[in-house]
């Protein structure tokens, strides 16, 4: 048995110039704190270690001085390579100013490339940062002129173009766990996250470095439950003992049970939202949250989303996920970020990556901080002012949906309501909208090409991405376009017939969102459009529990069919429905029935894999074709393609 239980200067005295140190953490959260004032104080002692490399996917820091802003200092790093930066601004001027070799990567990307760094592998393959600031086509994620080595190639296999990250070695890794034993076995109860903590010490040890791992206690061999062990003692060099001044849960918060899962917190206590431009934005995203969808929530102003849900009411019927690795509960903000209370599941950080990357997510909401004419938004770069793109890139390319929000205009907007009516009282000094973004975050024209759903929603208006281009889909009441949007634009949207946008998001009263995309009337679920002869059937959310709700199910149909007098084509969404056991085979019973009374061709779509097979086998026993697809433009083209009139 070997005692690796160290001092902080021991475990610090092993670092070698020109060594890569990956340093895990999100905000606070998993920072291992202690090691980063290890390693600045040795150098401001001995003036050593000189020209390391600094490895991160999620800024470890308070946007301060904590974290690795502690390590921006001259000689100390030659070169950063990280998903997050605004977070350490220090670092960041340094990599701004071309005093350091700096990039700036997705995230995600960096967060799955430790794992092929320890499977040893060249690099890893995505699709993600295909037509933005990291493809090798625009700057392959360089932010400054010095950082020369290409660490993204464009491929091209099968005929489609990828993205090649390649393997960093790394020398030094630096994680954080709760608790180890003498052998270096590491658990993590007490952490708000699991993040990459097992990927990142054998992507360390499959490249011949060392893991150092900061702990709050120790526990004698043996009794660490093997289950709970995130990291095993033969990938840990060394143990250092943390001060808990420098072992904080987040940097905000020092210890909540919530954040762990090993106790439930109160969440319908949360106060409202003060009414103000940012809600308006919130509530109107709000509108498009897919019932028992899976959703993840931006920085900042998305954050807004999550509150309006819990104040409507709907919060428990969709699953807000953080990339980090949290599904469900409630998402944090601030220097919490990252962290949820009551969180139903906690996933390391690269498999939540896999899964929005697969297509995962239903909708994202992200912020906007610059929107050009072709659709491209902007949120990493502006002049020498350097935030990054986080898990930005990887959320925007792959979720179904997407909603933009932010403010139209910055710097001084002030807005009030009168009689559900928007007032722009003085108007911000910085147009949002651009001809041309600085740096390409997200890639319009490259979403519009794959079909890719994209609204940008503000306080006075909300534009539609198409392949042309911005539209303008919705105007505020009370706002005139060409005076109030149209003339704080550096280009034209197009402009063909705009909705009002719904009087309820500029009154300070409860919207009742719950009545609109959950407790709707059956008979408000369908729309008939004559010129397509198609009904539109929304059955998102309907649970029939009981006999009584199927037959008011059975009525409503019979009358809204039948009133119609001809049979017509369907396009029924049956996300989120649900049908008790017990009705079934009289629900499938049913669906057979109208089918061969009404329809002339009918599809239907629901994300839901399990509900998409459990369906199609209930209409085939039926002899009914079941045509169920995962997505709304999926169905839609299929009745376009079989269209009867």
């Amino acid at each position: 048995m070997v005692d690796k239980i160290v001092s902080l200067e021991d475990a610090i005295a092993v670092i070698n110039d020109n060594d890569t140190v990956c340093v895990s953490g999100f905000v606070g959260i998993g920072t291992p704190e202690a090691l980063i004032r290890g390693l600045q104080e040795r150098f401001e002692q001995q003036a050593e270690p000189k020209d390391i490399s600094l490895l991160f996917a999620a800024a470890p820091g308070d946007g301060k001085d904590r974290g690795l802003n502690r390590l921006a200092a001259p000689g100390l790093v030659k070169r950063a390579i990280g998903g997050h930066w605004s977070l350490v601004p220090k670092l960041g001027k340094l990599a701004v100013e071309g005093k350091i070799a700096a990039y700036n990567l997705p995230l995600g990307c960096i967060s799955q490339l430790y794992r092929d760094i320890a499977a040893g592998k060249p690099g890893m393959f995505s699709r993600v940062g295909l037509n933005t600031f990291v493809d090798p086509r625009q700057i392959g994620g360089a932010i400054n002129d010095i950082s020369t080595e290409a660490l993204v190639e464009l491929k091209e296999l099968n005929g489609e173009e990828w993205l090649f990250y390649k393997s960093i070695p790394i020398d030094v890794a630096f994680i954080r766990g709760t608790t180890a034993d003498k052998l270096g076995n590491i658990t993590m109860e007490r952490e708000a996250l699991t993040l990459d903590m097992l990927a990142i010490a054998q992507a360390a040890k499959n490249s011949g470095g060392l893991v150092i791992v900061q702990v709050e206690r120790i526990a004698t061999e043996g009794s660490l439950n093997p289950r709970e062990v995130v990291v095993p003692g033969n990938l840990v060099d060394c143990i250092v003992i943390s001060d808990p001044s420098e072992h904080l849960q987040t940097y905000d918060t020092p210890y909540e049970h919530a954040f762990t899962g090993r106790m439930r917190g109160v969440i319908d206590e949360l106060p409202p939202m003060p009414f103000s431009d940012r809600k308006i934005i919130a509530r109107r995203a709000a509108m498009e949250l897919p019932i028992n969808g899976v959703v993840n929530l931006g920085i900042g102003m998305p954050e807004g989303v999550g509150k309006v849900a819990n104040e409507e009411e709907i919060i428990n019927h969709i699953t807000l996920t953080t990339e980090a690795g949290v599904l469900g509960g409630v998402p944090q903000s601030g220097l919490d970020f990252g962290a949820a209370i009551n969180a139903n599941s906690i996933i390391q950080t690269n498999q939540m990556f896999d899964f929005y990357d697969g297509g995962g997510l239903d909708l994202a909401c992200l912020g906007m901080a610059e929107v050009d004419k072709h659709g491209n938004v902007n949120v990493s770069r502006f002049k020498d002012r350097f935030a990054g793109a986080g898990g930005f890139i990887n959320i925007s390319q792959n979720a179904r949906k997407l909603i933009f929000v932010g403010t139209f205009t910055a710097r001084g907007l002030k807005v009030s309501c009168s009689k559900s009516k928007l007032v722009i009282e003085t108007e911000g000094q910085v147009s949002k909208f651009t001809d041309e973004v600085e740096q390409i975050t997200f890639n319009g024209r490259y979403a519009a090409e794959m079909g890719q759903t994209v609204l940008y929603v503000t306080e006075r208006c909300v534009f539609r991405l198409t392949a042309e281009g911005l539209e303008l889909a919705e105007v505020a009441p009370g706002i005139d376009i060409e005076k109030d949007i149209c003339a704080h634009m550096a280009f034209r949207p197009i402009i063909k017939a705009p909705k009002l946008m719904a009087k309820a998001l500029f009154s300070p009263n409860q919207m009742n969102l719950r009545k609109e995309l959950i407790n709707v009337r059956m008979q408000d679920r369908l729309s008939y459009d004559e010129d397509t002869n198609t009904v539109f059937i929304n059955l998102a959310g309907v649970s029939i529990d009981r006999q009584i709700d199927l037959d008011q199910h059975h009525k409503v149909m019979h009358k809204f069919f039948g009133d119609l007098g001809k049979k017509v084509n369907i396009i029924s969404n049956f996300d989120g429905r649900t049908i008790a056991p017990k009705l079934r085979v009289q629900y499938a019973d049913f669906q057979a029935d109208l089918e061969k009374r009404y329809f002339l061709s009918a599809a239907r779509y629901t994300t839901s894999a399990f509900l998409r097979q459990k369906l199609g086998q209930d209409l085939k026993k039926r002899d009914i074709a079941p045509h169920i697809f995962e997505t709304a433009e999926e169905a839609s083209a299929f009745i376009k393609s079989t269209l009867i009139r």
